[in-house]
């Protein structure tokens, strides 16, 4: 049994990567009920939050169906980022998580996300008093290093470890590599060899089919395996990966009913949650992998990711059922 703190996941959980602009309430509930095991909200930034900026107070919306979820904060200020976990807390998730992997630049010239990577003691510190700070289970997510040369993920994620994180996910990259290249799983391997570990270690990075979440629990022995961009447009991934697991066969493709209804229900939990404008902008996204593969298909795409108006995408997804709702999807 894999837990968080008290919080018990089962074994092998699969947990939905913090994701910007893609793991938001709406999607985290899709992703919730096709079987992922824990949520993580978008990454919010400290000092947007104790600025009380709207876009970072109202990431910090979380619903009781969606439980257990983690908030993920970024940020490389310590006071900031302590005020940030009394803020955090008054939204009552199950898990703090902060974020020292993201490669984005303007993330990392700030000496945030992985650009912390290159001064580990201050990582230490700053994990250490907001462990300090919040009777939550507080986790973290990072890189394998800020590049080739320094890669140290073992002692860090010990260290990590010892000043009270309760699990720690790494995405087999470096901060170099951005999201180019094949992720390597070998040295989150490592680190959950090491000895001294005693918390959960989840993989993150390229697991985008059944088999590579069942190489990393049989062949790398990590405790979970945490997804990202192969959910995009595709909540399903987490339920195709447990029927995988429990009979060893794929589960046969998600309809075209199934799919309609899905990026109907995604549009319109996202109007209800951020409005019409930002609602109809920000579900584009997923269309592409909705509806992947379907030939003949742009004219209703084009439709969907261009429209202002969320009426002519819902008369999109009309005729879309219509016209290619016996289409069968390929294995």
């Amino acid at each position: 049994m894999v837990k968080i703190g008290d919080i018990e996941l089962g074994e092998f959980p699969l947990l939905l990567a913090p994701m910007e602009d893609v793991s938001d309430p709406p999607f985290r509930a899709l992703c919730k009920e096709q079987g992922a095991d824990v949520v993580y909200t978008e990454f919010v930034s400290s000092e947007g939050l104790i600025r009380n900026a709207a876009k970072s107070v109202m990431k910090l919306d979380i619903y009781e169906k969606e439980r257990p979820v983690g908030i993920q904060i970024f940020g490389a200020n310590m006071e900031s980022m302590l005020q940030t976990i009394d803020i955090v807390e008054k939204s009552n998730p199950d898990i703090i998580d902060i974020n020292f992997g993201c490669p984005v630049k303007k993330v990392v010239s700030k000496g945030a996300g992985a650009g912390i990577l290159k001064d580990v003691c201050l990582m230490e510190k700053l994990t250490a008093e907001m462990v300090k700070r919040t009777s939550l289970p507080v986790t973290v997510k990072t890189r394998l290093g800020w590049d080739h040369d320094s890669i140290k993920i073992v002692e860090v994620a010990e260290r990590l470890q010892d000043v009270g994180i309760k699990s720690i996910a790494i995405h087999g990259r470096t901060r170099a590599q951005m999201y180019k290249g094949n992720a390597d799983w070998k040295p989150i391997a490592a680190v959950k060899n090491n000895p001294r570990m005693h918390i959960p270690v989840f993989g993150n990075g390229d697991v985008d089919t059944p088999e590579r979440a069942a190489e990393m629990r049989d062949s790398y022995g990590l405790d979970g395996a945490m997804i990202g961009r192969a959910t995009i447009g595709n909540p399903w991934f987490f339920k195709q990966v447990k029927h995988y697991f429990k009979t060893g066969k794929h589960l046969p493709p998600i309809s075209m009913t199934e799919r309609v209804e899905a990026a109907r229900r995604h549009l319109q939990m996202s109007i209800d949650w951020k409005g019409e404008k930002l609602g109809v902008f920000e579900t584009r996204r997923h269309y592409t992998n909705y509806f992947k593969g379907i030939p003949n298909f742009k004219e209703y795409r084009m439709k969907m990711v261009t429209s202002d108006d969320s009426k002519d995408v819902f008369a999109a997804f009309d005729e879309v059922l219509e016209k290619f709702g016996d289409y069968q999807f390929a294995h």
